[in-house]
């Protein structure tokens, strides 16, 4: 066995719990301090229905199933304003162009354009301007976006 590289034994620790109960043993430090022991512990006192919260462990779980929750709560309202019918054409970054041709014919937002879109494309191709293609780019980026569109029938 090598010398010096042992720690110094000590035959009379003294332990102290939090609750106030000491009691000496064999130790490598000379004082230890605990936060719960076999006096107070609700295992050994028989009052296994007391929760034990050290340093807050209940209360941290809780703010972290709050923080989750508004976590999944901001998440749902965004995914719901993005796909909202209430949102504005413009938003849509379609072109200035389309943009415009819709807004003169009183389209101004994807709810109304949706409702000429369930009536059939010829509902939305005699807005004055609106042309095949302006309806193919319309379409694209409002599946792009999450909408719902009706296919072509």
């Amino acid at each position: 066995m090598k010398n010096n590289i042992h720690p110094k034994y000590y035959a009379d620790a003294t332990i102290t719990c939090a609750c106030g109960n000491t009691w000496k043993t064999g130790s490598t430090r000379k004082e230890i301090r605990t936060e719960i022991c076999s006096a107070c512990h609700p295992f050994f006192t028989g009052q296994q229905q007391r929760i034990i919260d050290i340093e807050g462990q209940v209360d941290r779980f809780y703010k972290r199933l709050q923080a989750r929750q508004e976590y999944v709560d901001t998440a749902k309202a965004r995914v719901d304003s993005k796909t909202s019918l209430d949102r504005p054409i413009a938003d849509l970054d379609l072109g200035s162009r389309v943009t415009d041709t819709l807004l003169k014919a009183g389209l101004n937002d994807v709810g109304k354009v949706m409702n000429l879109l369930n009536q059939g494309e010829t509902a939305i191709l005699a807005v004055d301007g609106f042309g095949r293609k302006s309806l193919i780019d319309l379409k694209k980026r409002l599946r792009s976006l999450g909408y719902d569109v009706p296919e072509t029938f």
